[in-house]
């Protein structure tokens, strides 16, 4: 078992130009969609979280609950998700051993796939970890060995971690998970979640 402990990197600082809203604001069952994350995020006992916010961070900070969540700003946003990593991973301690990327429109994040991602991370010794799920495929949110961040900052454009996990199969280690963690893009999407319970 690693010593070192896993935090949490949030993305959530896209633009959501194809929902039209300031859609971290969104409400789900009375909550912010990102508000969902951030409670999932907690209930998997990670305590050291970084939320990296865009454009409209005037406008979520204040509408959350916040625990000790550590917020930065990614002043390019529109460099895409790779810019928002990036700003993220360095703001990390340096007693970090792992970071996990955690998608903030994806409000049916589970506790219990977090902690099996971390499990697996600590038992596997593969650098990379991500869910894959019965439902889908999806394969977030991924496990990020500090020894893999330098492959994570030199990423570029809106595709996130999806070119570090096809360009190494041989870092990457899938975990099987039921059900899906799907991202709500767009208002059909939200209204799709507000039916599925």
């Amino acid at each position: 078992m690693p010593e070192s402990p896993v935090v949490a990197v949030v993305l959530a600082a896209g633009s959501a130009s194809r929902f039209g809203d300031v859609k971290a604001l969104a409400l789900l069952e009375g909550r912010p969609l990102l508000q969902h994350v951030l409670d999932a995020v907690a209930a998997a006992g990670i305590a050291d979280v970084t939320v990296v916010l865009g454009a409209a961070a005037d406008l979520i900070e204040p509408a959350l609950t916040w625990r000790t969540e550590r917020r930065v700003r990614n002043p390019n946003p529109e460099r895409g998700l790779a810019s928002s990593l990036q700003v993220g991973l360095a703001a990390l301690p340096d007693a970090a051993g792992a970071a996990l990327i955690v998608l903030g429109d994806q409000p049916r994040l589970r506790p219990a796939v977090i902690e099996r991602v971390i499990d697996a991370w600590a038992s596997a010794g593969r650098p990379i970890v991500v869910p894959r799920y019965s439902g889908s495929g999806a394969l977030n949110p991924v496990l990020l060995d500090r020894a893999v961040w330098p492959l994570a900052m030199a990423l570029d454009g809106d595709r996130g971690m999806g070119p570090l996990i096809n360009a190494s199969p041989d870092l990457v280690l899938d975990v099987a998970v039921d059900g899906d963690n799907p991202d709500v893009d767009t208002p059909a999407d939200l209204a799709g979640l507000t039916d599925d319970r």
